[in-house]
């Protein structure tokens, strides 16, 4: 299977991989849903825009301790390493990803479509100043914007947000241009991320899948499935393609 795969890789003319939370896990990440989710330790209302509103610093105290105290931690995995050696060989031409954790821009890959938004940013609710989060002290909270005062978020969709654009345009684009879609840790159950690989297919992509277990995807669109951790399908594959 890994070796019609990477055959199926080499001879697109576009391919373009979609991740999900599963590529991260092997990064010390929690995924949101299943047996270790996050949603089973904390209310997944906290996330939700209007509450955000609310009860801000209680919102920022959560967000602090699971995506900064926890999530700034990590680090890339050979599974995302991978993807940009890929990337940078000319296999992989673009990444979607429904991850906010920039692994894949710290692993190397260079062109990332952020469909959920990405956590080393934050905006100004007020005036729309954008930061990088590292020119923002998170011991006082919440953050407040430099240039007004107004209250910062971090840039990643909330419950109740529309998809950020341009990455929401360039993803579905991305659709009907790839004649190959390789799927990673993702297990087709976040509208509207999920409906990126049946647009693929129906505008005849090959689809391959890798994952531990069988997604959503398995039996509906996906023509080749590798079902491994992500670290070790990729280094399988990228060994093939080397071939």
């Amino acid at each position: 299977m890994y070796a019609k795969a990477a055959k199926i890789i080499k001879s697109a003319q576009r391919c373009v991989a979609f991740t999900g939370a599963g590529i991260s896990v092997e990064s010390g990440i929690p995924p949101f849903r299943g047996e270790n989710g996050l949603w089973n330790k904390y209310d997944p209302a906290i996330f939700d825009i209007q509450y955000f509103h609310r009860n801000t610093r209680q919102s920022w105290e959560v967000i602090r301790e699971i995506f900064y105290d926890l999530f700034g931690r990590v680090q890339p995995n050979i599974a995302h390493y991978t993807l940009a050696q890929m990337e940078a060989k000319g296999l992989v031409l673009a990444v979607i990803t429904q991850n906010v954790d920039n692994l894949h821009a710290e692993a190397g890959s260079r062109r990332i479509h952020e469909f959920h938004g990405s956590l080393k940013k934050l905006v100004c609710l007020e005036c729309k100043t954008c930061y990088s989060v590292s020119q923002i002290d998170l011991s006082t909270l919440p953050p407040v914007c430099l240039q007004c005062g107004g209250i910062l978020k971090p840039d990643v969709i909330f419950f109740g947000e529309a998809i950020p654009e341009p990455a929401r345009t360039h993803s579905f684009d991305e659709t009907s241009r790839a004649d190959c879609f390789i799927l990673i840790g993702t297990t087709g159950t976040v509208a509207p991320a999920n409906m990126i690989p049946w647009e693929a297919k129906s505008n005849g992509a090959r689809i391959i899948e890798i994952n531990p277990s069988p997604s959503e995807y398995t039996q509906s669109v996906t023509d080749i499935f590798l079902q491994d951790k992500a670290s070790v399908a990729m280094k399988k594959l990228m060994k093939e393609i080397e071939r």
